[in-house]
């Protein structure tokens, strides 16, 4: 354990001994900043988290609050840039009303936001941001991820193609132009050379996030003609490109791969049998959701508000407010039923267990959760209008995560046959 972590729940442990010292008065409501993306194109994706908060938030507060306090959420809009959420952030974090943070959908937002964090004691989820570089350091005290990490993410995906399609030996990677989509071609990149190193990728393109048209991109595609096409284009880019590319044949000459496909699968008729996902374990539909289940009487909520399904940004919004009630009912447990301050808070987060409604979760020593990731296809099922993500596979996120203190890109091209070999089965409904 790290010499800082040891120091602050040493010095938690020693408040909770004094009784009051450690214990505040128990507020009239639980102020928690809610950071995602409310405007321009990536609300896209945001606003589906903002609704799946709404709709928690109501049912956490229905059943009697957190701690017996109602929860009373501020959200802020994330297109202000990062000077602009940094800004925000600070001001919540210094108002009496806000004890925790759940910020935040951009990966970028998040890096500018850890060392915030810290400096001002402010305990954190970062309720979407994937990138490995997160909490790499292992330095974070107050910042904690309980949503997915790139690496299991993306290398479950060239996983599931390879186990599917043995054959492959041509591959092109259409990804976004920021850290995302570069971190993901590395990532997909590392793992395909690692199992195969005779796996070419023909082609990378990293068109501008927020294009209106990708038909330059597609020819591209189209020449290099690949075995597979691999994408982890989001919101309204995404729906762009498959638009674009189905008229022009291009889901027929390749397998495509759509690492966030499922967001769409209400808007747009993708073809049966590509190969689609979540990031991390956020499908209300998959198999372990359902036995959990709370999931199906969420989304059949969801629906009735919204008018339409929850995708993974509104489970990945619902299973970090869930963390955030499991941490305080951890915290005040601990603190003989008083409320608790922001050390009590985070060192109750400290390798907390969580059942969310999708999975379980457990944090590791550097504030990291290993996520289950689930990867499948488009289908049909009896019972359901419209297409879902059927011959399901959820490939075990603490596995691929890369142990604590090794470059993860590094760590992924050290793997072995022996190492692969129980994931290159051919993928079944699990």
């Amino acid at each position: 354990m790290r010499p800082s972590k040891v120091l602050s729940i040493a010095f938690a442990t020693a408040l909770a001994a004094t009784g009051a010292t450690q214990a505040q008065d128990r507020p009239a409501a639980l102020g928690v900043g809610v950071f995602t993306f409310l405007s321009g194109p990536a609300a896209a994706y945001g606003m589906p988290g903002r609704q799946g908060a709404e709709l928690i938030v109501e049912q956490i507060n229905a059943a009697g609050g957190i701690g017996g306090v109602p929860v009373e959420p501020i959200y802020v809009d994330e297109a202000q840039g990062a000077q602009g959420v940094i800004s925000e952030y600070r001001r919540l974090a210094e108002s009496e009303s806000v004890a925790a943070m759940i910020a935040a959908l951009s990966s970028g937002n998040c890096l500018a936001l850890a060392p915030v964090a810290e400096q001002l004691q402010m305990p954190t989820l970062a309720w979407n941001c994937d990138t490995h570089q997160l909490l790499l350091d292992g330095t974070s005290s107050y910042y904690y991820r309980p949503n997915g990490n790139t690496i299991p993410e993306f290398m479950a995906y060239a996983l599931y193609f390879l186990a599917q399609n043995p054959d492959v030996r041509r591959v092109a990677i259409i990804n976004p132009d920021y850290a995302f989509g570069h971190d993901a071609a590395a990532i997909v990149r590392a793992t395909l050379q690692a199992i195969n190193p005779e796996i070419e990728v023909v082609a990378e393109l990293f068109p501008r996030l927020g294009s209106s048209t990708f038909q330059t991109e597609i020819s591209r595609l189209s020449s290099a003609r690949p075995d597979v096409i691999f994408s982890n284009l989001w919101g309204a880019d995404l729906e762009n490109f498959a638009r674009q590319a189905m008229p022009r044949g291009l889901f027929q000459q390749s397998t495509m791969v759509l690492a966030l496909g499922e967001t769409i699968l209400q808007r747009v008729d993708l073809p049966e049998g590509t190969i689609i996902g979540v990031l991390g374990d956020g499908y209300w539909r998959s198999p372990e959701a359902e036995g959990i289940g709370r999931a199906a009487a969420f989304a059949e909520a969801y629906r009735a508000r919204f008018g339409e399904d929850p995708v993974f940004p509104t489970m990945k919004m619902v299973n970090a407010f869930l963390v955030l009630q499991a941490a305080y009912d951890r915290a005040i447990a601990d603190n003989g039923g008083a409320w608790p301050d922001a050390a009590a808070l985070t060192a109750a987060l400290e390798g907390l267990t969580v059942e969310t409604m999708t999975g379980s979760i457990t944090f590791r020593e550097d504030n990291d959760a290993p996520v289950d990731q689930i990867v499948g296809r488009v289908g049909r099922i009896e019972g359901v209008d419209g297409p879902v993500m059927v011959d399901m596979v959820r490939y075990d996120g603490t596995t691929l995560m890369p142990p604590l203190g090794t470059e993860p890109i590094a760590w992924i091209g050290s793997l072995n046959a022996e190492f692969f070999a129980p994931f290159l089965s051919p993928a079944t409904d699990q």
